[in-house]
C-alpha cells in the first residue's frame, strides 16, 4: 500500500498510542511542537509541510480540557496550512456522558464538542466505543465508530471453558453485554444500580444466576471503578467462581486503583485508548493501534471497513 500523501500527528495526550498507530501504518509520527507561554496559553505547530496531504491527528480528549483545545488548535493549524483532508482520531471521546439533558439547565456537552470540531474544519472522525451511540449523529461528517469487542472477543474466547457468563455492571450496559452473550453463546447477568449522585452507587441487586460461573463483566469505560468493583463483589457473594472485567477506556480516576486492588476482580482488561497513569498487577492492557491503523489504511484506499464493526 502506498503511504504517500499521508501524515500522522499526535497531541500530547496520545503520543504513545499514536506512535504505535504510525508504526503499524508504516509511517513515522509527524513532528509537532507545542509552545507554552507563562500564562498557561499554548500553541501547537506542525514542523513539516502538510500542504495537499491527508492529515490524521490522534488525540484522546481526556481531562484536562487542554487536550481538547490542543486538538482543535491542531485541526485549525492543519486547515490553514492547506492540508487536503483532516481526519481526527479520537480513541476516547471525552464528555460523551453529556449526550442529553438529564435534568434542567445543563449543557449537552457532547453536542457542543461535536459543534466545535465541525467548526474547526474536520473532514472525518474516527473513535471507539462512544458512551452513547447517538453521538455519531451530532456530526455532519462521516464517523467511523469502532468497537472494543473487536479486540476483546479473541481474549474472551481464550477464557471460554464452557462455564462463562457475560454480565453488565448496570442496566445501561445490558445491550452491550447481551451482544457478547449471543456471540459467545453464554448466559447473561445484570446488576441493577441506583445512584444518589454521580460516581456514587447507593444500592445494587443482581438479575440472573451466577452461582458456580466465571463472570465476564463488560463495560465501555471504568472511571472511579465504584460500579465495577461493587458488581464484582456482589457476584462473588452470589456464588461466582471468578470475576473478570473488560472495559475499553481506562479512565481510572480518583480512588479507582485502590478499589480495584481491594475488589474481588481477578483481572481488569482494558485498551490503550487512554494511557495508564500507573501499572497495576490486576490490570492488563491490549493495544488498539493495529485496529486503528488498519481502518486508516482501508479509508485512504477506499476499501470497506465494515468487517471491523463488530457491534457490542
Amino acid at each position: 500500500m502506498s503511504v504517500s500523501g499521508i501524515k500522522i500527528f499526535s497531541g500530547c495526550a496520545s503520543k504513545v498510542l499514536a506512535k504505535k498507530i504510525a508504526t503499524s501504518f508504516g509511517l513515522s509520527l509527524g513532528d509537532v511542537k507545542l509552545t507554552k507561554f507563562s500564562d498557561g496559553e499554548f500553541q501547537p505547530s506542525f514542523e513539516e509541510t502538510v500542504r495537499g496531504q491527508d492529515v490524521f491527528i490522534v488525540q484522546s480528549t481526556i481531562p484536562p480540557a487542554d487536550n481538547l483545545l490542543e486538538l482543535l488548535l491542531m485541526v485549525d493549524a492543519a486547515k490553514r496550512a492547506s492540508a487536503r483532508k483532516i481526519i481526527v482520531v479520537i480513541p476516547y471521546f471525552g464528555f460523551a456522558r453529556q449526550d442529553r439533558k438529564d435534568k434542567p439547565r445543563v449543557a449537552i456537552g457532547a453536542k457542543l464538542i461535536a459543534n466545535m470540531l465541525m467548526a474547526s474544519g474536520i473532514d472525518r472522525i474516527m473513535t471507539m466505543d462512544l458512551h452513547a451511540d447517538q453521538i455519531q449523529g451530532f456530526f455532519e461528517v462521516p464517523v467511523d465508530h469502532l468497537y472494543g469487542s473487536t479486540i476483546f472477543y479473541p481474549e474472551i474466547e481464550k477464557l471460554n471453558n464452557g462455564n462463562l457468563i457475560m454480565a453488565a455492571p448496570d442496566a445501561g450496559g445490558a445491550k452491550r453485554s447481551n451482544a457478547y452473550a449471543k456471540r459467545l453463546n453464554t448466559g447473561l447477568a445484570i446488576c441493577h444500580k441506583q445512584r444518589k449522585k454521580p460516581n456514587e452507587v447507593a444500592e445494587m441487586t443482581v438479575i440472573g444466576d451466577v452461582e458456580g460461573k466465571d463472570v465476564i463483566l463488560i463495560d465501555d469505560m471504568c472511571d472511579t471503578a465504584g460500579t465495577l468493583t461493587q458488581a464484582a463483589d456482589l457476584f462473588m457473594e452470589k456464588g461466582a467462581n471468578t470475576v473478570r472485567a473488560f472495559c475499553t477506556h481506562a479512565v481510572l480516576s480518583g480512588p479507582a486503583y485502590e478499589r480495584i486492588t481491594k475488589s474481588s476482580i481477578l483481572e481488569l482488561i482494558v485498551t490503550d485508548t487512554i494511557q495508564l497513569s500507573e501499572e497495576h498487577d490486576k490490570i492488563r492492557v491490549l493495544t488498539v493501534a493495529n485496529l486503528f491503523a488498519d481502518v486508516m489504511k482501508r479509508m485512504v484506499n477506499n476499501q470497506s471497513i465494515s468487517s471491523h464493526f463488530i457491534i457490542s
